[in-house]
């Protein structure tokens, strides 16, 4: 796919046009985020995976966009579905949801040559204290994340910021995944890590557009990949949570693409 004009970092992150491109990546970004809304009150004890899998995929196409993930890298689905100690990438199928599950539901769909990308946490049925605890963690170290964005920090402010409001509260954040720069493609330079050191990393500039989408454990941050070569889980079998938007630098902070219509993302995901 062709990439939009613009110039390219040092560190090969592409600035983009802040009027006419973040016009692009709203729209696919609004897409991504009315559904992840829409899917909430079918998250329910008793549904499967497949279920909310197939709903996705025909709004994806109701709406008039295309999934990002349906034939990506050989995946047939139009999201990862993340259950209780699978940290990303969850593969939809015949799984039960169970009373107590939390879920996160990751989407990407594709609109005019646009990637909107986002993920948030679900719950099914009653939950557990320490679950309740873990999701509100997560959310907040997204937040912090994202209020280090503006022209003139840098990325290792972003990671540094989640790391320790994450340590702080005695959790872990996942080492092996990070955000990644995305737009007129689905994955792009930079990584944006959630982890670091305070003035390390690319310096931010206006025009950038990325994920910031902390993994956060209960117990230990290590991670392996199952033999589908896809669904990644918890070495330790603790809970993992997960909470993703996509952002734009602006001249004098940032813009977040993925806002729920509905104010469905948020740590108490009513």
């Amino acid at each position: 796919m062709e990439e939009s004009r613009g110039r390219v970092t040092k560190d090969g992150i592409r600035i983009y046009n802040t009027t006419s491109d973040f016009d692009g990546i709203r729209a696919s970004c609004r897409i991504t985020a009315q559904i992840l809304d829409e899917v909430a009150p079918l998250v329910q004890p008793g549904v499967t995976t497949a279920e909310l899998d197939d709903f996705i995929r025909n709004r994806i196409t109701e709406l008039g966009a295309t999934s990002a993930t349906i034939g990506y890298r050989g995946y047939k689905h139009a999201s990862c579905i993340s259950i209780n100690h699978v940290v990303c990438h969850g593969i939809p199928g015949p799984k039960i949801i169970h009373d107590g599950d939390i879920l996160n539901i990751d989407i990407t769909v594709i609109l005019d040559g646009w990637f909107g990308d986002s993920s948030r946490m679900y719950v099914a049925g009653n939950l557990s204290r320490k679950a309740e605890r873990l999701i509100e963690v997560t959310y907040e170290s997204l937040m912090l994340g994202i209020a280090q964005v503006r022209p003139g920090n840098t990325f290792g402010d972003i990671g540094h910021a989640i790391q320790q409001y994450v340590e702080s509260n005695r959790m872990s954040v996942v080492r092996d995944f990070c955000g990644h720069g995305v737009g007129r493609v689905f994955h792009a330079p930079p990584n944006v890590l959630h982890y670091g050191r305070p003035g390390t990393g690319a310096v931010l500039e206006e025009g950038m557009i990325f994920t910031i989408e902390p993994m956060v454990n209960l117990g230990r941050p290590d991670t392996k990949v199952l033999a589908d070569d896809w669904t990644a889980v918890t070495r330790d079998k603790s809970l993992s949570a997960q909470y993703e938007h996509c952002v734009g630098v602006t001249a004098d902070g940032c813009e977040i693409f993925t806002l729920s219509p509905a104010n469905r993302f948020h740590k108490t995901w009513e």
